[in-house]
């Protein structure tokens, strides 16, 4: 049996009840975090960070008669991973300074696993978004390395010189 194997999620697309107060949300909020924005044409508007792209659309018009409440079936959060712990304090004083809502501060999560700290906070659409850092997932990654290292075969043949 063929399996497939999953490198990375290529984008995430959201729709949202007005683009451009969206679009100047999230310029601010992904440009703090890296994003560029590079697409835009027609109704949809996508920023990319060179390994992931987010991208928000116009709800159409019986869409925007269904606003999002948090517990409906279908998006819950997203969740930006960042380099370091004191990436997710830097975040949080920035969306202070956005005046963006904040559903959490940041905080260690101890059932999430080891080393788990996030902020918690909302788009204008009241969409749930999250920014962590996560130590035993940097581990994880650390100890697949060394695996993949180790199954390597060393090289033979001539000498360096």
């Amino acid at each position: 049996m063929s399996m497939v194997s999953v490198v990375a999620i290529d984008h995430l697309a959201i729709r949202v009840s007005d683009l451009a107060r969206s679009r100047c949300f999230y310029d601010k909020l992904l440009g703090f975090m890296g994003f560029e924005r590079e697409w835009e044409f027609g109704e949809v508007v996508g920023w990319n960070n060179g390994d992931t792209m987010f991208w928000i659309t116009q709800a159409d018009a019986a869409g925007l008669h269904h606003k999002h409440r948090t517990g409906n079936i279908g998006y819950h959060h997203y969740a930006f991973e960042l380099a370091a712990r004191a990436q997710v304090d830097e975040l949080y004083d920035f969306l202070l300074e956005m005046k963006a809502e904040i559903v959490d501060s940041p905080a260690v999560y101890p059932d999430y696993g080891e080393g788990y700290y996030a902020v918690y906070f909302q788009d204008p659409d009241g969409l749930k978004l999250e920014a962590l850092h996560f130590v035993e997932k940097e581990k994880r990654r650390a100890r697949l390395a060394l695996e993949r290292g180790a199954h390597r075969r060393p090289r033979t043949g001539g000498s360096p010189d």
